[in-house]
């Protein structure tokens, strides 16, 4: 369950899905947050729910040989995940750079560590066997070997990115499983957590009457869900 951000908050139900979340986004007028396609869990059967903490990568833009003498290649993303807090999805951000792998085994065991409940990188990830062992949920477009030493450099951590089409800033609800990636604004976080553990709650009941015989007109009647 996603921990609460005040104690007005209530957390979202784990039985809520990714589909259940944008139609209740839908239905108060909050459309468009869910993530392209192109980036999908890496593990069938993975779910993540929690809090974005973002981080931004742009072009390296120095001299290949002289990024790679750079002494303190990775300073900024180590300061980025030693401040991940339990709850926390890390939202790596690249403007869906193809170049490189963002994350592997070492981050995803860190991210452990810290309680950070899952990753979502809009490019390549690596490690990917690896990362299975240690059942860390993993959404990127793919697997590719490459590092980004001294091809990528970190611009921002904790500030709003663009990632899969949809702007995600920190503090935003993050949910993730099989059908793909939604986001839910932090500044309607308590409305949209309600709506959608309530729509879990009837897409339940509804589920029951359909398999014990009714049929999907009576259900919508009674309901007004599908």
């Amino acid at each position: 369950m996603t921990p609460p951000l005040t104690d007005e908050t209530p957390a979202l139900d784990a039985g809520v899905t990714s589909a259940q979340l944008s139609d209740s986004l839908d239905s108060i007028g909050l459309r468009d947050r869910v993530v392209a396609a192109t980036v999908q869990s890496q593990t069938r059967g993975a779910r993540i729910a929690g809090v974005a903490r973002t981080v931004r990568f742009e072009p390296e833009t120095r001299p290949a040989v002289e990024a790679y003498g750079d002494p303190h290649p990775y300073d900024t993303f180590i300061e980025f995940m030693d401040g991940v807090e339990p709850g926390e999805v890390i939202v790596v951000s690249t403007g869906g750079d193809p170049s490189t792998a963002y994350w592997g085994e070492l981050f995803s065991a860190a991210a452990i560590g810290r309680g950070g409940v899952g990753v979502i990188c809009d490019s390549f990830t690596r490690d990917r066997s690896k990362i299975d062992a240690l059942r860390f949920p993993v959404f990127s477009a793919g697997t590719r070997p490459i590092d980004f030493r001294a091809r990528m450099v970190i611009t921002g951590h904790q500030v709003p990115v663009v990632f899969g089409g949809v702007r995600i800033s920190p503090g935003d609800l993050v949910l993730g499983d099989d059908d793909g990636i939604v986001v839910a604004p932090l500044d309607r976080l308590g409305e949209v957590v309600e709506v959608a553990n309530a729509r879990a709650a009837t897409e339940s009941a509804v589920l029951e009457e359909l398999l014990s015989g009714s049929t999907i007109g009576e259900v919508w009647k009674k309901y007004r869900t599908l």
